[in-house]
């Protein structure tokens, strides 16, 4: 089979991370790639790279396109993941045109380059429910949604019973900026992907619907060059 190298995109809330686990529970072979996790890592384990980062959280500023390409490339490196049969998904980066652009110069020497991107079309109306009714476990990052993932016991997380709480930002008001701010960074990044032949898209409102079109799309690249 084909090799598969995978982003996809959407906005925040519109279920990147449902149907990355859905992938990963179908493609035994597919390997996922966090750049938010890498950088908690980095950050737990106090190293040099995690100090850096920490500095930027915590002053509120975005981190330099290089420092996140750098540590994704170094990720994918480690694994042994840069080779023209390795089959991986990224979540989380490239957010831009500059770090798509970076990312793609370090990996084409290896012909490791992204193969695939699948933007994941979600309404705006769908998403801001969808934030309005989300609860997540904190220490697990566990997420709860009131109307089509509700928690067993109201306020409690499945496993630890532990309190879920509401994020600051999972507000209409909050998450509409943040929704804006997705947009005028996309269309760019779109574009970039669709002037190279590998942009698809992917409509609906639910997972259930969104994730058939999304298997069949990868289960034709796989089958064939």
């Amino acid at each position: 089979m084909n090799p598969i190298r995978l982003l996809l995109l959407g906005a925040p809330g519109s279920g990147k991370g449902t149907q990355t686990s859905r992938l990963l529970a179908s493609f035994q072979h597919l390997e996922s790639v966090s750049s938010g996790d890498l950088l908690r890592q980095q950050i737990q384990r106090k190293t040099e790279l995690g100090r850096i980062a920490a500095a930027y959280i915590s002053d509120g500023r975005l981190l330099p396109d290089a420092f996140v390409t750098e540590l994704v490339h170094n990720e994918l490196s480690t694994k042994g993941w840069l080779s023209p049969k390795s089959s991986w998904l990224l979540d989380g980066f490239p957010r831009t045109v500059t770090q798509a652009k970076s990312l793609r110069s370090k990996l084409t020497p290896h012909k490791a380059s992204l193969n695939m991107v699948v933007e994941l079309d979600v309404p705006e109306s769908v998403i801001l429910d969808r934030i309005e009714n989300r609860y997540v476990h904190v220490p697990s990052g566990r997420i709860y949604n009131l109307t089509y993932n509700p928690p067993k016991v109201d306020g409690l997380d499945d496993l630890t019973g532990e309190p879920l709480t509401k994020r600051p930002d999972d507000t209409a008001e909050v998450f509409g900026k943040r929704l804006d701010s997705y947009r005028q960074t996309v269309t760019p990044l779109k574009k970039f992907y669709a002037d190279i032949g590998i942009l698809h898209k992917v409509s609906g409102e639910t997972s259930d619907i969104i994730f058939p079109q999304l298997l069949d799309i990868i289960q034709k690249k796989l089958k064939h060059v």
